[in-house]
């Protein structure tokens, strides 16, 4: 990878002193009390292992998890979807064709079907069509192994884990590093596995007792892209910080079920955060809602989101970072492939001065470096 030209970092410099000044608080308080900074450690401002460390490893695999944490991420991300017999499970999707074997097994051929969540045609296999049993004999491949060769190393090595053994990794993990390594986990699709008879919330938080997790100040966050299972969560008393998750496009899968014309577009707008303020203690939005890319690929000027969202005491923790190329604004790349390394370090510099609370990185040591060095006001020397 490519050291950054002097000139480049001089020019990286007066960025990061001009969005120093725009910068808006760095830290807002949750709504329901609670305090997740601290929770997870002495960091204010959180790096959050994105599936794990994905970069590094198959994603929402134990080995991905206990990587983010030794890399030095603050909070672990893992998403839950349901078995057939309603165990909850680490998988981005419902849809395990392109993260696991499947394809591999025969015995499972007959179970390759066509669905439609939240409103989108999917054919493939799918976790509520497999008990636990049958989905532990799969295993974990990499998600894009066009971009991350590397970790197609990996393939075939780690089954599909459980809620139960995330948050028991967690534990481990915090007792050996002598700190709190947190959960933040996200209900995928919960308005269609309700629709199934597999609500995801109830086992969910009967896991967090469990694990001694359901408790104020806890190092917990709760997240999903869907509002009723929020506020439904809100209205039962949960006591960790919940947070809504937002995009560019589209609009959340409930809204849409209800009939509801709002769009992410519209909860994103300073009104919108107000009335999710009303039930959540933070927002996840897509990295080019805080900084867009501008017309040709290079990274714009901040908007007035990170400002918005604290104006409702909102924390603000966008995703998703990465390293490669293809992932990077134009003007950061480094080298001619879409797999090699860019500046991501100067990207989230400047995403880190706009006042944003924490922030969901593929590579946590990456974050931790970029934390550091916005902290110390500092940027890399100049090769």
């Amino acid at each position: 990878m490519s050291v950054p030209s002097s000139r480049r970092s001089a020019a990286v410099a007066a960025l990061l002193a001009v969005l120093l000044a725009l910068a808006g608080p760095a830290s807002a308080t949750p709504r329901h009390g609670s305090s997740p900074g601290p929770g997870a450690g002495d960091a204010d401002l959180l790096v959050i292992g994105h599936r794990g460390a994905s970069g590094y490893r198959p994603e929402h695999t134990l080995a991905a998890y206990e990587l983010a944490a030794r890399t030095g991420a603050d909070h672990v991300e893992c998403d839950v979807v349901s078995t057939a017999d309603g165990v909850l499970v680490c998988r981005h999707e419902n849809d395990i064709t392109g993260t696991t074997d499947v394809a591999d097994h025969p015995e499972f051929a007959d179970r390759r079907t066509t669905k439609v969540v939240d409103g989108v045609a999917l054919t493939g296999w799918f976790t509520e069509d497999m008990t636990l049993e049958e989905l532990r004999t799969l295993r974990a491949v990499e998600r894009l192994p066009d971009v991350r060769e590397e970790n197609t190393l990996y393939d075939g090595l780690y089954p599909v884990p459980t809620l139960e053994e995330y948050l028991d990794l967690r534990a481990d993990l915090s007792r050996e590093l002598r700190r709190e390594v947190g959960a933040y986990v996200e209900t995928k699709h919960p308005t269609y596995f309700d629709s199934i008879g597999l609500s995801l919330e109830e086992p969910l938080l009967a896991a967090l007792r469990a694990a001694g997790l359901d408790r104020r100040n806890a190092p917990v966050f709760l997240q999903s892209f869907e509002t009723g299972n929020l506020r439904e969560l809100d209205a039962a008393g949960v006591r960790v910080p919940l947070v809504q998750l937002l995009a560019v496009s589209g609009a959340p899968a409930d809204l849409v079920a209800a009939g509801d014309p709002r769009t992410y577009a519209d909860l994103s707008t300073a009104a919108g955060l107000a009335e999710v303020a009303t039930y959540a203690d933070g927002v996840g939005p897509e990295k080019d809602q805080v900084i867009p890319r501008d017309p040709d690929g290079t990274l714009g000027e901040p908007t007035s989101f990170v400002a918005d969202a604290h104006a409702s005491g909102l924390l603000v923790h966008p995703y998703t970072f990465r390293n490669e190329n293809t992932f990077l604004p134009a003007d950061l790349h480094e080298g001619e492939a879409p797999d090699d390394y860019g500046r991501a370090i100067e990207e989230q510099l400047a995403f880190w001065a706009t006042g944003i609370d924490g922030l969901f990185t593929d590579n946590p040591d990456t974050g931790v470096v970029s934390r550091q060095l916005f902290e110390d006001g500092a940027l890399p020397e100049a090769g």
